[in-house]
């Protein structure tokens, strides 16, 4: 049997469009415009297809699912191992050399002043010693009294008529010239018109002065006056 011949019959291809045409014949400003329409036109069938719930769903569900597989974090660096601290000594203030100081003056101490001159202190009189007090009278005794007038009492008349009597002592003062300078009762009678009597006599009486060693001297003595009734 033998295998059919193939005729060889030549194929007629287009012509090549020339350098700068398109095979359309479209020049490129309508062509652009046209992709634009095209894609607007899909653009459009698209979204009115999807304002149909039922296709809107169906879209979701056969909507690929892209998971993002996140590598394991990184382990943490390890902490760096902290180093001793090390003191540092606190710097060296810097030595500031200070001006030399001049020379202190010369001290000249002051001339002390005079020293005042005190008065001499006024000599301290002591005060004057008291007088001596005076001699203690003397007491002449009674058996050395002498007389110039004796003393002479009246007996008084209201003492007779009432009987009054007693014994009357008188202490009297003889001064240098035998004078009673003073005289007291020394020992009443008990009554005062006798008492009275008594002293009068004695102050009228004159007494021959006493003296001792030669001399006239002062001093008490005692003269009683008896007042009695005659019998």
């Amino acid at each position: 049997m033998s295998s059919p011949t193939l005729s060889a019959r030549p194929v007629h291809l287009p012509p090549l469009p020339r350098r700068g045409e398109r095979p359309d014949g479209l020049s490129a400003v309508p062509r652009r415009a046209m992709v634009v329409a095209i894609l607007a036109a899909h653009v459009a069938a698209v979204y009115g297809l999807l304002q149909v719930r039922e296709l809107r769903e169906a879209a979701r569900e056969v909507a690929p699912m892209f998971v993002d597989l996140i590598a394991p974090p990184a382990p943490p660096a390890p902490l760096p191992v902290p180093q001793p601290l090390q003191k540092r000594s606190p710097p060296m203030a810097p030595v500031i050399a200070a001006a030399p100081s001049p020379a202190p003056a010369a001290f000249i101490a002051p001339t002390p002043p005079p020293e005042p001159v005190l008065a001499a202190p006024a000599p301290v009189l002591a005060p004057p010693a008291p007088p001596a007090p005076p001699p203690a009278p003397k007491i002449i005794p009674a058996s050395l009294v002498q007389y110039l007038e004796p003393p002479a009492p009246e007996y008084p008349r209201l003492s007779r008529r009432n009987a009054e009597s007693g014994r009357v002592v008188v202490r009297v003062f003889i001064d240098t010239a035998g004078m009673p300078n003073s005289v007291q009762v020394s020992s009443s009678s008990g009554f005062m018109r006798l008492d009275d009597a008594a002293l009068a006599a004695v102050q009228k009486a004159r007494f021959k002065p006493y003296t001792e060693n030669g001399q006239p001297t002062a001093g008490w003595t005692y003269v009683p006056i008896n007042f009695e009734l005659e019998k």
